[in-house]
């Protein structure tokens, strides 16, 4: 490889949120972590140069997208996906959970119902509530250690139920689908004959492993465009993630100007000067680099399912299609919520997100991130043998 992913950059000190917080959130600092999804690994230099470069103007006042922007934008999606927006579909955001909110208070009404596929990102919940809407799940269905969409639950749930909106994520945090063309449009489908609002959250759209191929809500037909709200950020890819860098993309013109009303009353307006200009570095120079990440990622994953399927045999590693997390199932231990994270933090000393998180469901599921160097994840899986040797 050209890009050395195995070199190891200290994160400690730099109030970082993944090494510098285990005493704030866990009342400990021996924890390895392998919780929160960002990455361990240093930008190549053709985009830090980029950036010192903006840095080294010395003026950081207030901003907003040129050419220059969506140009780097759609360079990314046309060749990548086979799609393009136009400008003025895009609104900045300060991320896309901040957008999903913002979204909710635009697209539906208090006491609505908005829908998620649980076990998902658990934010999405989160700002439902927030929000004082009513959560309906449509329960992902989980069969020989894989998952799938129950169209029937969902299609039910959809007329039933009152829902609004379906906040989707694709590919899926934390099951790791990517899901099929099919599968997409039978989703849309269902949204536009209820007239629910599809809202796609794309993030982790870039990491796809071989045998699998990501599929845009962008790509759809048309005719969805009018239910369509998507959800895109180089902070996964790129892990810039604290430069607040997100584009929510909405085609339709009605369904924009809900949300920039609501943006409006949120108080934001200009976006992050260094956010902007990272993602013109990233989308334009960052290809290489990417297609070599996902790469060493995916030999991550490879790694971790054979050592849990030889050393943990009562251990399920859900295998992924795509994204950077492993999601396990140590449900065949016959242990209880409580034992499991005994083991994981007691025992091996990892700092994972436990599956209860995302959903009630799944509180015998730990989610790894697999983002980091092969020695992290080496280590990571030695300690985990230790605490299941019994």
């Amino acid at each position: 490889m050209k890009y050395n992913f195995d070199l190891i950059t200290d994160r400690r000190g730099t109030d970082c949120l993944k090494y510098d917080f285990g005493m704030k959130r866990k009342g400990r600092n021996d924890l390895l972590p392998m919780w929160v999804a960002d990455m361990d690994f240093r930008l190549p230099d053709e985009i830090l140069d980029a950036l010192r470069s903006r840095v080294d103007h010395g003026i950081f006042g207030y901003t907003d997208p040129l050419d220059d922007y969506f140009d780097a934008l759609n360079h990314w999606y046309s060749t990548r996906y086979g799609f393009t927006v136009e400008p003025e579909w895009v609104t900045l955001g300060a991320g896309l959970v901040y957008g999903i909110h913002v979204s909710i208070q635009a697209f539906t009404e208090p006491g609505d119902g908005v829908m998620v596929m649980q076990p998902v990102y658990y934010p999405f919940s989160e700002a439902i509530r927030n929000n004082g809407r009513r959560l309906v799940n449509c329960q992902l269905r989980y069969e020989g250690g894989r998952y799938s969409i129950n169209f029937a639950d969902l299609e039910r749930k959809l007329k039933e139920e009152g829902v609004k909106a379906l906040v989707f994520c694709s590919p899926h945090n934390p099951v790791g689908r990517v899901w099929t063309e099919e599968e997409l449009t039978r989703v849309a489908d269902l949204c536009l004959a209820n007239d629910v609002v599809l809202m796609v959250d794309e993030i982790h759209s870039d990491f796809v492993f071989p045998g699998h191929r990501f599929f845009s809500c962008m790509n759809l037909d048309e005719k969805y465009r009018k239910i369509l709200a998507f959800y895109s950020s180089p902070g996964k890819t790129f892990n810039i993630a604290g430069l607040q860098s997100a584009n929510i993309i909405i085609p339709d013109e009605v369904l924009r100007a809900k949300y920039r009303q609501a943006n409006r009353a949120a108080g934001y307006s200009q976006a992050n000067i260094m956010g902007q200009s990272a993602l013109i570095a990233c989308y334009n120079l960052g290809a290489e680099w990417v297609d070599e990440l996902v790469q060493y990622i995916y030999g991550n994953v490879q790694y971790a399912k054979a050592f849990i399927e030889e050393n943990l045999p009562k251990a399920k590693v859900v295998d992924p299609d795509g994204t950077y997390l492993l999601w396990v199932d140590f449900s065949g231990y016959g242990i209880s919520p409580e034992e499991l994270e005994h083991r994981i933090l007691d025992v091996a000393k990892l700092w994972l997100d436990a599956g209860a998180i995302f959903g009630p469901e799944t509180a015998l599921f730990e989610r790894f991130n697999l983002a980091t160097q092969r020695s992290v994840v080496e280590e990571a899986m030695n300690r985990l043998k230790k605490a299941f040797s019994d």
